[in-house]
């Protein structure tokens, strides 16, 4: 394993109170976007991902000097503003849903405190890697991790890279 991977992080985000939010694929792509503009922007190395109904799980490494946890604050902030528009106006209904009575916000749609692990070894790697990619097939979304269109499992699988984002994590 190249060792330029470390310090690589497993990156976990749930929907507030595991809702199906990014049920819909007009979510799923919001997350993608955001994901493909970190890795063209140089903010991240995207290793793995999996976008699920009520949660994301990515591996990703900051690039650079950027710092993880800005990175992780800002994605979170983005996402959740282009999901409200999205919602806003194709479904308020469900908007209403994420409304909250906080100070700093009018709606709320990812938990706070997500769960980010570092990832220190070659098989704490290799054990999320797969955590994530069975996440699909765990929930009986399909047969094979490479079947789910949301995930990175067909690039391991292929080699071919969809979604233009993507680092081998043995490089």
């Amino acid at each position: 394993m190249n060792k330029t991977i470390y310090p690589a992080s497993f990156f976990t985000a749930t929907n507030l109170n595991w809702q199906p939010l990014l049920y819909p694929d007009r979510q799923k792509r919001i997350i993608l976007s955001s994901l493909q503009f970190l890795h063209s922007d140089q903010r991240i190395t995207l290793y793995a991902f999996v976008i699920m109904s009520n949660h994301i799980h990515l591996i990703w490494q900051p690039y650079g000097d950027h710092e993880p946890k800005r990175i992780q604050h800002s994605f979170l902030k983005y996402t959740a503003q282009q999901i409200k528009f999205d919602l806003l106006k194709y479904n308020p209904l469900v908007l209403e849903e994420y409304k909250v009575t906080a100070i700093d916000r009018e709606y709320q749609f990812w938990e706070r405190n997500p769960l980010s692990i570092e990832l220190y070894s070659e098989k704490v790697f290799l054990q999320k890697l797969h955590y994530v990619h069975a996440n699909p097939v765990r929930a009986g979304l399909c047969m094979y991790a490479e079947e789910y269109k949301y995930s990175s499992a067909r690039f391991y699988e292929t080699g071919i890279d969809e979604w233009s984002m993507l680092t081998h994590y043995r490089g």
